[in-house]
């Protein structure tokens, strides 16, 4: 696996788009910066407005997140079980990365709450983020 150069070991997440991979990884790649690859499929398939993403990635500094149109056979599912971890510098980073990642409209006012070690937000492609500092 393809990762920041910096002598550690680095996590890596994956997450099920269903038909808006190469729309949510742009997008992180604004808010996290980096590189992004798509493998997509040579032709249309029956259910996707465009050719779908077998496999995505985005490679920054800060976090690697890889990514698939492809879904289970039992479709996707949103739940609350899971929420992605992100370490930040500090308060003003962590307001920064809230802003950046365009949350959810009942998100949209969130302030960050320098006394709170964990904030929890949802973005605008209903993934959820836990961040840290």
């Amino acid at each position: 696996m393809n990762g920041p150069d910096n002598g550690k070991l680095v996590s890596a997440i994956f997450i099920t788009f269903s038909g808006n991979c190469k729309k949510a990884l742009t997008y992180y790649q604004t808010c996290f910066g980096g590189t992004l690859q798509f493998e997509t499929f040579e032709e249309e398939i029956a259910g996707y407005p465009e050719m779908p993403v077998v496999s995505g990635s985005l490679v920054s500094d800060r976090i690697i997140i890889h990514g698939s149109d492809l879904v289970h056979n039992e479709g996707r599912t949103l739940g609350n079980y899971m929420s992605i971890f992100l370490y930040c510098k500090n308060t003003e980073d962590r307001q920064s990365l809230i802003e950046k990642l365009k949350l959810k409209e009942e998100n949209l006012s969130m302030e960050d709450d320098a006394s709170q070690k964990l904030v929890e937000v949802t973005d605008a492609f209903d993934v959820r983020w836990i961040l840290g500092v």
